[in-house]
């Protein structure tokens, strides 16, 4: 078993962080038969990261697992397979396809916000809204339709989708593929939430299939991700299968909802204790927004850089995807070390965005080190940070992620004040496939100036 039994699946990051402090940043451990690199050198992760895909692939035992549970898409293919995902992805979550999306992202916010109303004053589990906001932002740009899962809509997709990232992280850490035999209770409910995942995006694809052929079909032109994938053919002509399109619908509502959603949910908690950034966010956003609430269109939302510095720099601090595994299908080079064919490596997104040699005051949360024109009094490798990854491979919806961040953190702050419900120390990070606070609970109290048109709470 080598070290497999000294890793508790939800604190694995701390596990392989600590053990970085003590080994340094190449260091190697046994997992049940395997032996695995563990890499927290930034030179060596951006070495790597872009030597994919031709030299390195993710560990080989993710591919399948993805696969069983009907999200082999982009995120999990591979060679040439991924290839033709990818520009999909990449086209469908463009910054030139923010613009016409804005409004359906403003009013998504405008719903989040108006949900925060009827609950101000009252200990709130914010994390769980954030989910939702995703998954609703996520649907209506991949599939062009209004789940409303923050009205109340769909309630069941969000609990659905929660069932899934925990398989993926029990079954990636698990040394024998047991629930191939046998089904436990976990497995059970996996199975559940499949079956009820599968019927959505059946009825999702056949409305998506039945809007284009009603049109002629030199008119056919696809207006959201699900549309793309149906028409589009791969490098040998063909139109994706089935299975590749359940994949990749599936694999866009799980890499929007955890990840932007957790990056959030950390922004919120370290603001919690910072109300001098509270502050300046709002001397920032106050003659740009005027008495608006929400962004009202793009234009104004890209003039709110210190909200995207909050959210690099929570990022920076509590990056979501702590751990990256990768697979050598070649001999590969990292700093001085030699790394088979064959070699797994786990590569640790934390250690070097901590690291006094690449940011100055390295664990104290300063979004202004972000900020072009800001004086840095010391290092700042901005390259150190690789919340969205590096290389060929990064990820596809980044520039949706700053967007949504932004939207949220402009509503939330011109909106309410925010106060932690219980101790900052009772915030534990769980690891489950991503990474998340858990115990984060906050108090919002409104600091309406007005109420707008478009948003008031209900009556």
């Amino acid at each position: 078993m080598g070290n497999t039994l000294q890793l508790d699946p939800p604190r694995l990051h701390l596990t392989l962080e600590r053990w970085a402090e003590r080994y340094g940043p190449f260091y190697k451990v046994r997992l049940a038969g395997r032996r695995a690199v563990v890499i927290s050198d930034a030179a060596a992760a951006e070495t790597l990261l872009r030597a994919r895909p031709q030299a390195l692939r993710r560990t080989s035992n993710l591919e399948p697992i993805f696969a069983e549970v009907g999200a082999a898409g982009v995120f999990s293919a591979e060679g040439a397979a991924w290839k033709p995902q990818r520009r999909l992805a990449m086209d469908a979550l463009s910054s030139r396809n923010l613009v016409s999306f804005f409004p359906a992202l403003r009013a998504v916010a405008e719903r989040l916000r108006a949900r925060w109303l009827t609950s101000a004053g009252e200990p709130l589990a914010i994390q769980d809204d954030l989910m939702r906001f995703t998954v609703d932002v996520t649907t209506a740009l991949a599939f062009g339709v209004d789940l409303n899962t923050l009205g109340g809509g769909e309630v069941e997709l969000h609990r659905h989708l929660a069932q899934i990232f925990p398989a993926f992280s029990r079954r990636l850490l698990s040394p024998i593929p047991y629930w191939r035999w046998i089904r436990l209770p976990a497995d059970r409910r996996l199975d559940r939430a499949l079956v009820a995942l599968r019927r959505i995006q059946e009825q999702l694809i056949a409305e998506a299939r039945a809007r284009l052929a009603a049109m002629p079909e030199e008119t056919r032109q696809p207006k959201n991700f699900l549309e793309a994938m149906i028409l589009a053919k791969d490098d040998e002509g063909r139109p994706f299968s089935d299975e590749i399109i359940y994949g990749n619908t599936l694999t866009m509502l799980l890499a929007g909802e955890d990840t932007t959603a957790n990056s959030l949910a950390w922004a919120v908690h370290d603001l919690c204790e910072r109300p001098d950034v509270v502050a300046r966010a709002r001397r920032e956003m106050e003659p740009v927004l005027g008495e608006r609430f929400v962004p009202p269109d793009l234009e104004t939302a890209g003039r709110l850089p210190y909200l995207d510095a909050i959210a690099s720099e929570a990022m920076r601090l509590h990056p979501v995807a702590p751990l990256i595994g990768l697979e050598a299908i070649d001999d590969v080079v990292a700093g001085d070390v030699l790394l088979p064919r064959g070699t797994w490596i786990t590569l640790l997104t934390r250690p070097p965005a901590l690291a006094s040699e690449h940011f100055a005051d390295p664990t104290e949360f300063k979004p202004e080190r972000w900020l072009a024109g800001e004086p840095h009094p010391g290092p700042h490798v901005r390259g150190a940070a690789i919340a969205f990854g590096s290389g060929p491979r990064i990820c596809p919806g980044r520039h949706l992620a700053m967007l949504e961040m932004r939207v949220v953190l402009a509503t939330l702050l011109s909106s309410f004040d925010i106060e932690r419900a219980g101790r900052a120390v009772d915030v534990r990070e769980r690891f489950s496939f991503t990474m998340f606070p858990e115990g984060l609970r906050v108090i919002l109290r409104s600091r309406e100036r007005r109420l707008s048109d478009s948003v008031r709470p209900p009556s």
